[in-house]
């Protein structure tokens, strides 16, 4: 037994030579997990605290991208509501006594005109034409109903007019007189009450709001 041996270890154990074996403790893997754990945590503090020096530094540039887009978008809804409508609701509005109005019926009901005529007369308008519609409106308007007037009758007399007559179609032709045309088509059956086109007649001289500042 070499003098290095302690008392009672012998065997594998004993030592010879000038070579001892190491004692070292086993590895503590919990301890390893949590300092890896530890390190991303660190990594992820890190990065993040980056970024918000970054965004401190430059200003927030996100923000500002982000509310020139809402900017871009409200300036798309003023260009919008800035947009002319017909008719101009602001405009004054003409009074039924002041539009003459050409009654023709393009229809196969007899007396569908006259009838027409004289209820818009009792509601105030001027009676100008009753009769048939012209040949190339006889029997071919599917709809209730034609407005015709002049280019500068469709921002006012025509929308007065068609509040007596829901779902007739507004046109311009090429007359040079102030008198407007309601051609009678197929599917009409009556005029709007007197109650319903008041209401619509009242809405349409209302103002139009004012554009809001916000979005």
């Amino acid at each position: 037994m070499s003098m290095l041996t302690p008392p009672g270890m012998g065997g594998k154990y004993r030592i010879t030579g000038d070579k001892y074996p190491r004692m070292r403790r086993p590895r503590n893997r919990r301890r390893t997990i949590l300092a890896v754990v530890a390190s991303i945590v660190a990594l992820g503090l890190a990065g993040w605290g980056t970024l918000q020096l970054i965004d401190v530094f430059t200003g927030g540039g996100g923000k500002k991208t982000t509310a020139a887009g809402r900017g871009q978008g409200c300036e798309k809804t003023k260009a919008k509501a800035a947009a002319p409508s017909a008719p101009a609701r602001n405009a004054a509005l003409p009074k039924p006594r002041t539009i003459k109005v050409n009654v023709y019926n393009a229809t196969k009901r007899g007396g569908l005109a006259k009838e027409t005529a004289d209820e818009l007369k009792k509601r105030g308008f001027t009676i100008g034409k009753v009769g048939n519609a012209p040949p190339e409106y006889d029997k071919k308007v599917k709809g209730a109903g034609i407005l015709l007037g002049a280019p500068k009758a469709v921002s006012g007399v025509l929308p007065v007019l068609g509040t007596q007559l829901k779902g007739a179609v507004h046109k311009a032709d090429s007359r040079k007189g102030a008198d407007v045309d309601l051609i009678l088509g197929t599917a009409f059956k009556t005029l709007a009450t007197k109650k319903d086109a008041d209401k619509a007649l009242a809405a349409l001289a209302r103002p139009a709001p004012a554009p809001s500042g916000k979005c």
